[in-house]
């Protein structure tokens, strides 16, 4: 059996409504009027991952989808070509949610890279195809960032679930 690192702490149950927020604030930071520069990392995208990596019973495909058609219809993209994107990083993120969660933060983001990078190139066939302009090599700094943004991400996202380090004798975990 293999047990779990001695630093791994319980974490307290999710509150449905931290997700709904923290989703809407993402939604909000990928509304802001910043122009189009591809170098921009996709906040909805990286908490998604987190919050399907970290709940996936709760937060799922078809919230992905959703939240793709909505930032599809604010940019005035294709529509669908968001929520493909979306929805193919959450299938992935899904279906590596239980080996992930057994690395430390630097190997999660090395491993979390390719689904950003893979996310980022689906959105760029589907524009092309649609006949839209090449957005420049700058496209490829996006999942760089956001692969380094993932540790901070988990840190600030799973506060509000960190267990009191008080364990008395009538509560020992």
């Amino acid at each position: 059996m293999i047990l779990p690192r001695a630093s791994d702490q319980l974490l307290l149950p999710v509150n449905p409504l931290f997700i709904v927020f923290t989703l809407a604030a993402a939604f909000a930071l990928a509304l802001l009027p910043l122009g189009r520069m591809p170098a921009l990392p996709d906040w909805l995208a990286l908490t998604l991952v987190f919050w399907n990596v970290h709940q996936p019973r709760r937060v799922g495909i078809g919230w992905a989808f959703l939240l793709g058609l909505a930032i599809d219809v604010h940019q005035g993209a294709l529509l669908g070509q968001h929520a493909l994107a979306y929805t193919l990083l959450s299938f992935a993120a899904i279906a590596m949610h239980r080996r992930l969660l057994w690395f430390g933060l630097a190997e999660q983001a090395l491993q979390i890279a390719p689904l950003f990078l893979a996310t980022h190139l689906v959105e760029l066939v589907v524009r092309l195809a649609a006949g839209g302009m090449f957005p420049g090599w700058s496209l490829l700094a996006a999942p760089l960032a956001e692969a380094l943004l993932w540790p901070l991400a988990v840190t600030l996202l799973l506060a509000p679930q960190r267990r009191a380090p008080d364990p008395d004798k009538n509560r020992p975990l």
